[in-house]
């Protein structure tokens, strides 16, 4: 097949590595179709799913050649494709006049090729982009199925397998409309689309920048930012990347520290487009312009749409001169399927182009601007409503950070805000209603808007009255926003944390492979940033209760954590460790708590990683530093003489007053001698809760 045959309009170089990328998948893709198809009398709904950008649309192409090409020329299966983007403009039609323009061949064919559906690959593109409400897919298509309906409703049939239904289809959405489309088909095959593989973004970066060097610095500046690491998997964000490496030194500061988060990287790309080369004649700043950008922009996240049609300018009052700046630099990219549609260059651009737009002085003079002020994109029922209003936001705050905000009037020559931080603050930590660290989920958000502005004034005010947080690190970007934010809890006095597999590399997994050795160097990158993160035992004196549940730690970590317990500047006075993995974890984090004279509180839970735990505890409960008042324990595997020495420390220690066992089912031996120890008259217990 040529590589001619993929139809893109994007500007990026690279196109071999995408191309390989692409096959790659295509082949594996159907390989397991054919498979599946092989067993099962039931045709199949695959939906791909994914991220802006990673490449479902082009995958779903390649899949349609592919698929074409799988037998004798005679009798080739066919495939056709409908866009959602299209559809939504589409008037009423029959079945085969929206067929009909995807159809290989002359239209007096297409009965023939319906009629052979158990060889037809549907493609159905970018379900998100559907401008139809749910409801209009699950209408009855009536008595007649040839009559003329509106194309959602032909569409939903299609879905539903009302129409067409021995037919394979292969639909492409974007996760924010996944849930709606799984209302509607039935048994879906899911396939994530994950974009380019490490690997993969290594060559694509190294092809870009034309040296192994240059590709390295910008592997290494992807690899050690996670936010960058998940939107590299997007071919145009690694050009993004590359295009803002190779910037001249003078034309700004270090890109490792420029290009920390999202807002940072897109911002320096955008501003770059606008620049004149050096040496060349300076251009026209597209002043004007950009607000009828970043209007376009707003409205389209409002819409939850990234194609914007002529009656969409049309009714905006923008103008296609307006846009042609941006076309000539590509940021904004004409596109293919539709005549006189714009779409942008990537997602991630329309969003931080819709947050401009509130720091250019607002919407004045957009059709339903008013209900539409930062209040309410930050509100959570609308980003319920709407997921594009999250991304807005954190772009919000990277857009409140007063040196970013000066570059983006500076480089379009327009007047900007820098007022936007005492508005974030009031509609967020400041309003009662949102509860930014209310829950888990909240405060995640909340941690991730405050770290994409990078303004630690603005941070310190943020979390002045935080007094409580529960914390939980679903990957290394998690770690890294709550490290940078958590420094500034002075307040804090409570710390619930939850570590999710894969933030920290295993222990068994730390050498071996080449993938495994680099592993082991961004581990010990995130290492640095969990260190930081741990500064907060030693340096807030306000910090007495830590709660480490449902987490795996590595012994890294797990010592990086227990030196900072074990400063005399860490004031904790109740512990709770449950569910902690490595096997070592509780016998570290045991030596590191029991013996703090400020410890009153112990709650040790685990399952089979108790095991000598009892042991453990004997030596500190005797020591006279010792002033822990309340002690649970989980199930311990010990045995009947471990379970004695216990016991008899029990009857040196003399401030332990509560002892909770419940967990445990004492053999008979056992509890003779918890009995002995509770009639020594040296044994300071008033409550005891066993089995």
């Amino acid at each position: 097949m040529e590589k001619s045959s993929i139809q893109k309009d994007t500007p990026w170089p690279g196109d071999d590595d995408v191309h390989d990328h692409v096959t790659q998948r295509s082949q594996g893709f159907l390989s397991l179709l054919n498979s599946r198809m092989s067993t099962e009398l039931m045709p199949q709904t695959v939906v791909l799913h994914g991220a802006a950008g990673v490449g479902k649309t082009t995958l779903a192409k390649k899949c349609m050649l592919d698929w074409t090409q799988a037998g004798p020329a005679r009798a080739r299966p066919a495939a056709l494709y409908l866009s959602c983007k299209a559809l939504s403009r589409r008037g009423p039609c029959t079945l085969a006049e929206l067929l009909a323009d995807s159809a290989p061949g002359p239209r007096r064919a297409l009965p023939r090729l319906l009629a052979r559906a158990r060889t037809l690959l549907l493609v159905i593109d970018a379900f998100e982009e559907l401008r139809v409400p749910a409801a209009a897919l699950a209408r009855d298509l009536g008595g007649d199925r040839g009559a003329r309906r509106p194309a959602p409703v032909l569409l939903g049939g299609l879905l539903k397998r009302k129409l067409l239904p021995a037919a394979t289809l292969l639909v492409t959405t974007r996760p924010e409309a996944l849930g709606e489309l799984r209302l509607v088909v039935e048994q879906p095959l899911l396939v994530e689309v994950e974009g380019l593989s490490e690997p993969e973004r290594r060559a694509y970066l190294r092809r870009q920048l034309g040296g192994e060097a240059q590709a390295r610095r910008a592997w290494q500046l992807m690899r050690s930012n996670a936010a960058l690491l998940r939107l590299g998997s997007a071919p145009a964000v690694c050009w993004m990347l590359g295009a803002c490496l190779r910037l001249p030194a003078d034309e700004g500061d270090d890109p490792g520290r420029t290009c920390r988060t999202a807002t940072s990287l897109l911002l320096r790309f955008l501003c770059s487009r606008v620049a004149p080369a050096p040496g060349s004649c300076p251009r026209p700043r597209p002043r004007a312009p950009l607000r009828a950008l970043c209007l376009l922009a707003a409205e389209g996240v409002w819409a939850q749409t990234s194609l914007f049609e002529p009656r969409d300018l049309r009714r905006l009052g923008v103008r296609e001169a307006d846009l042609r700046p941006f076309v000539d630099r590509s940021l904004l990219l004409e596109s293919g399927e539709c005549a006189g549609c714009y779409r942008f260059l990537h997602l991630s651009l329309q969003h931080l182009l819709a947050a401009a737009l509130y720091v250019l002085g607002g919407g004045e003079g957009g059709p339903g601007w008013g209900a539409r002020g930062v209040r309410t994109l930050l509100s959570k029922e609308e980003g319920r409503r709407n997921p594009h209003l999250a991304h807005v936001g954190r772009f919000l705050f990277g857009l409140a950070n007063e040196d970013r905000v000066r570059e983006l009037g500076a480089a379009f020559g327009c007047p900007v805000s820098t007022e936007l931080k005492h508005e974030l603050l009031a509609c967020t930590v400041r309003s009662p209603e949102n509860g930014p660290f209310s829950s888990v989920t909240d405060t995640r958000e909340t941690l991730c808007r405050l770290y994409e502005s990078q303004d630690e004034p603005l941070v310190k005010e943020a979390v002045a009255q935080v007094t409580e947080v529960s914390l939980h690190l679903k990957d290394p970007t998690d770690l890294a926003h709550a490290s940078f934010c958590l420094k500034h809890c002075e307040r804090l006095q409570k710390l619930r944390l939850r570590v999710e597999k894969g933030v920290f590399l295993d222990d068994d997994t730390a050498s071996g492979s080449e993938a495994q050795a680099a592993g082991s160097q961004y581990d010990h990158l995130f290492l640095q940033i969990w260190a930081d993160l741990c500064l907060v035992f030693s340096s807030n004196k306000s910090l007495c209760f830590l709660d480490v549940s449902q987490s795996f730690l590595s012994s890294s970590s797990v010592r990086i954590l227990c030196e900072r317990i074990t400063r005399v500047t860490c004031h904790l006075q109740k512990v709770v460790i449950k569910k902690v993995s490595p096997a070592d974890a509780y016998r570290n984090l045991c030596l590191a708590v029991i013996g703090k004279k400020t410890l009153t509180y112990l709650v040790l839970e685990g399952g089979g990683h108790s095991d000598k735990l009892l042991l453990l505890l004997c030596e500190p409960l005797k020591h006279s530093r010792c002033n822990l008042q309340y002690l649970r324990l989980g199930s311990c595997s010990d045995t009947t003489q471990q379970w004695a020495y216990f016991f008899s420390a029990l009857e040196v220690n003399q401030s332990l007053t509560c002892l909770n066992l419940t967990a445990n089912e004492l053999l008979d031996e056992s509890a003779r001698l918890l009995c002995k120890t509770l009639r020594h008259p040296k044994c300071f217990l008033q409550k005891l809760s066993s089995a």
